[in-house]
């Protein structure tokens, strides 16, 4: 099940730039332990659902998850070897931007060394550094 938007309110989104600090979304809100974002950029919904589904297999229906990120921007592609001109391309996927700081994942009743193992799984499928945040 792809986690996007039942409608946006425009077919196709500008690119924008992605930098910075993360103004909200940086702490921990829910959870004991969080995996947090150390540089800026995209996440696709595939990648989500690849982390959060190797989060949930390590836990083995224990412990509880949370998702903090959400893909609603839309990314636009043209087909393979086109040539140029023609307008943009048709919307091809689902994007969510992450910025530095972001907290991804939030994980809750589990030992710290199953959150840091599970966590550090989670960081490999996906395309940013991520890093382990703690309330302890």
């Amino acid at each position: 099940m792809a986690l996007v938007p039942k409608k946006t309110k425009f077919r196709k989104h500008q690119r924008g730039r992605l930098r910075g600090q993360a103004a909200g979304g940086a702490t921990l809100s829910f959870g004991e332990f969080g995996l947090q974002s150390t540089e800026c950029g995209y996440l696709t919904t595939n990648q989500v659902e690849a982390a959060r589904k190797s989060l949930a297999h390590y836990f083995k229906r224990g412990g509880k998850i949370w998702l903090r990120v959400f893909a609603d921007k839309i990314f636009s592609a043209r087909a393979a070897e086109t040539r140029m001109g023609g307008g943009k391309g048709a919307p091809a996927k689902f994007v969510a931007p992450v910025k530095r700081g972001h907290v991804i994942f939030e994980v809750a009743g589990v030992t710290p060394e199953e959150a840091a193992a599970a966590l550090r799984l989670a960081g490999h499928k996906l395309p940013l550094a991520t890093r382990m945040v703690s309330k302890l």
